[in-house]
């Protein structure tokens, strides 16, 4: 019988120690740096499709680029739990319409913009419990760059990009940015036990 319960203790120890791992591994602080990383790789995808396509298509080519390269490189981006997305407050597609979470870190992120932040460094990383279901939620800020971003986002649109958009997005409100501006953002989803 001692061996018994010697045994069991030694499971139930060993069974805590990786309860213990696996929660650390899990802990918002690991899943926000995890997210960065996502979040990084996905930008520096997109960016260096954006500026292939506008090397070789001009701005044409971009806004295709956006229109299906985007979406798939979130797609691959969306792994080990993860999805993967971007949204925005002014939208050029309808389905990526932020929900009420990533709605209100939009607002925050201009207010602390407009309050002398630097967009760049804009984030928002909690843990957010809603009909019973826990989920770990990731936010950065997307600036909108000079180059390449203003020549479909900007003011002053060439006619041929406006035609594009207006065939693509015909309901699209995603223009009459400026350099600095928040574009929109990424934003992580992870399920949590």
């Amino acid at each position: 019988m001692a061996f018994r319960t010697g045994g069991i203790a030694i499971v139930m120890a060993i069974l805590g120690v990786a309860a213990a791992e696996a929660e650390e591994a899990a802990s918002p602080e690991a899943l926000a740096i995890e997210a960065r990383g996502i979040v990084g790789r996905f930008a520096d995808k997109l960016k260096g499709e954006l500026v292939g396509a506008m090397k070789e298509g001009g701005p044409v080519a971009a806004i295709s680029v956006c229109n299906t390269a985007a979406p798939a490189i979130a797609s691959e981006a969306s792994t080990g739990g993860w999805i993967v997305r971007r949204t925005s407050l002014k939208l050029r597609n309808p389905a990526t319409a932020p929900d009420a979470w990533e709605a209100e870190t939009l607002a925050r992120f201009e207010a602390a913009k407009a309050g002398g932040a630097d967009p760049t460094k804009l984030e928002r990383a909690e843990v957010v419990e809603s009909g019973g279901v826990r989920n770990f939620r990731y936010m950065k800020a997307i600036p909108t760059a000079a180059e390449p971003c203003l020549a479909c986002h900007g003011t002053n649109l060439a006619e041929p990009v406006k035609a594009k958009l207006a065939e693509l997005y015909p309901e699209d409100k995603a223009t009459g940015y400026s350099a600095g501006d928040i574009r929109g953002a990424f934003t992580l989803t992870k399920p949590l036990p």
